[in-house]
This record gives structure tokens, sequence and C-alpha cells, in this order.
């Protein structure tokens, strides 16, 4: 009886790297994001986590699941977006809240009643859900609070053999990363000097701590640093 699992966002990048990599492992995959997943035999639900009403669609592709093996959910999609604490706009945190924040709690209720022994619930959280940056505010708050829900979903979860974990990711080659450093072959190099390998981290290794979290029980309550050894300036 095969193993699912759902990802926000895995469309692109570490979602669809995380994606990959369970499909390659035997797992049913559902991808719950506005665009589809190239990786062959994925499931997708074609969603705006931002908006209401998404939950009917995803709960449909769940119940086609039922009755499979382990349930992953690995909470991955993300706004990031520039803004700052003392100018950000209530309306503009409250967007970037419901995707990063709010669907991830709408997403684990609606998985409870599949959550077998050995499933787990993911986060996907950042270098920034430990410290902060200038300039992207509403992110470094909702991957903090990231880490504060997974925390809160270990204790939760005690005596239900579920478990749960949390994965900050480094500088991570991913279309966002690109899309936020712009073409400049400097900027590019400076950032990845900022890791102790002096590269930047490549999805399909996220997507195998990931995989590592989701099949290792022992991890429950871990925050993962995956992150290259980050250069402290």
């Amino acid at each position: 009886m095969p193993d699912q699992v759902l990802i926000t966002g895995a469309s692109r990048g570490i979602g669809r790297a995380t994606a990959e990599r369970f499909r390659k492992e035997g797992w049913r995959v559902i991808n719950v994001a506005r665009g589809p997943c190239t990786v062959p035999d994925v499931v997708n639900v074609r969603v705006d986590l931002a908006e209401p009403g998404w939950e009917p669609a995803v709960e449909e592709a769940l119940r086609d699941g039922a009755g499979q093996g382990r349930l992953c959910v690995v909470h991955n999609a993300a706004l990031y977006e520039r803004d700052d604490a003392l100018t950000m706009d209530a309306d503009h945190l409250r967007r970037v809240l419901e995707v990063n924040v709010v669907a991830p709690l709408v997403l684990n209720r609606l998985a409870r009643p599949l959550l077998t022994d050995g499933s787990s619930l993911l986060y996907v959280s950042s270098t920034l859900g430990e410290k902060a940056v200038k300039g992207v505010a509403s992110y470094v708050t909702t991957k903090h609070a990231l880490i504060g829900m997974m925390r809160a979903t270990c204790q939760d979860l005690a005596g239900t053999r579920v478990h749960t974990a949390a994965v900050c990711p480094g500088f991570t080659d991913t279309e966002m990363l690109r899309e936020h450093m712009g073409g400049d072959p400097a900027v590019r190099a400076n950032v990845a000097g900022m890791t102790t390998f002096g590269r930047l981290i490549t999805p399909e290794e996220i997507a195998g701590v990931l995989y590592t979290c989701a099949t290792t029980p022992v991890l429950n309550g871990a925050v993962i640093h995956a992150n290259l050894g980050q250069v402290e300036r």
C-alpha cells in the first residue's frame, strides 16, 4: 500500500524537487499550488492559498488517496515580499500570513483524519525563521511563526505516533532566490560566499532532508538547519 505526500508549492524550486524525490521512492504525490508540477504522475490541485474556498479541492484529493499508508504533509509554499516592519500595510501582512501560516494550520486539520502511524507534518521554514535581515519583514515574521507552529504541533500530537519537524534551508538555488538576486553574477557570488562551502544549496539537497524527516520519527520536534554552515558577518 503506497504512502502519500501532499506538498504545497511543488510547481517549482524546493517543492518540485521534493515531489520528484518522493515519487522516486514510490509515494503518491499531491501538489497544491497555483501552477502544475511537471514531475510525472503527480496529482495537481490548482488553487491559490491566498484566496478563500480552496479546501474542498484538497479534501477531494486526499480522499482519493484514503486507505493509503503513511501521509506526509510538507508545508512549503510561501510568499516572499519586499516590505518593512515600520511601513507595511496590515492587509499586505494578512495576505502573506494567509499563505505562509494560516494555510498550514488548515491543511493540518484537513489531514488529521488520515494521519496513521508514522505519518508526518513537515514545515519548510528558513534561516530567517530564527534571525532577521532588513527589508523582508513579512517573510521573517511568518517563518518565525512556522517554527512556533511546529513546536506546538509536536506537543499536540503527543501519543499519536505522528511526528513533525521544521527544516530551515539556507541560500538555495531556486527561481525565487534568483528573482530576488537579479542577474548580476557578482551578487550571486556574494550570496554563495555566505556559506562555508562557497556555493548555493540545491533544491534536491533540501528535498533529501525533507524525505529523511518524513521517514525518521526520532526527529520529532526538531529544527533542522540545512544551510551548508552560514558564514556569520
